[in-house]
C-alpha cells in the first residue's frame, strides 16, 4: 500500500497539509501536497510539497535551507487532511523569516505580529 492510497484529494489532485512542529505542537505552516509530493516525504523523511505558483513539486528548505525533518505524519478523520509532524530545520518555517506561517493575530480591529523575524527573507534567499 502507497502512503497515497488512503488519501482523498481534492478536485485539483491536491491535500492540504498542516507542519506542525512535533516538540511543541505549534502551527507552522499549511501547504499543499499532490500524491508525488506525500510519496516523496515519506520516502526522503523530509518535507515535500506541491507548489500551486510554481506548479512543482517543492521540497521546503530547497532555497532557504530550512528544512523539515518528518517525525510523522498523521491522517485525518476523513482522509482529506495531513499533518507532518517535523522538526524544523534553521527553526524557520515562514519565508518571511518568521519561525511560524501564523505570526499574526486579531487584536481588536487589525493584524498585530506576534513574533519576531528570526532570519530576514533578504539572508535567506540573497533578494533586496
Amino acid at each position: 500500500m502507497s502512503i497515497a492510497d488512503s488519501v482523498k484529494f481534492n478536485d485539483a489532485g491536491l491535500v492540504p497539509v498542516i507542519a506542525q512542529d512535533a516538540e511543541d505542537g505549534t502551527v507552522l505552516m499549511l501547504a499543499w501536497a499532490n500524491r508525488e509530493a506525500l510519496e516523496e516525504t515519506a520516502q526522503t523523511g523530509y518535507g515535500t510539497y506541491f507548489s500551486r505558483s510554481r506548479s512543482r513539486l517543492w521540497r521546503k528548505g530547497e532555497e532557504s535551507g530550512n528544512r523539515q525533518k518528518i517525525v510523522q505524519i498523521l491522517l485525518d478523520c476523513d482522509a482529506d487532511a495531513v499533518i507532518y509532524r517535523v522538526e524544523q530545520i534553521g527553526g524557520i518555517a515562514c519565508h518571511t523569516g518568521h519561525r511560524s506561517c501564523f505570526y499574526r493575530t486579531w487584536e481588536a480591529d487589525s493584524w498585530k505580529e506576534n513574533s519576531d523575524v528570526i532570519r530576514s527573507a533578504e539572508e535567506m534567499y540573497g533578494k533586496k
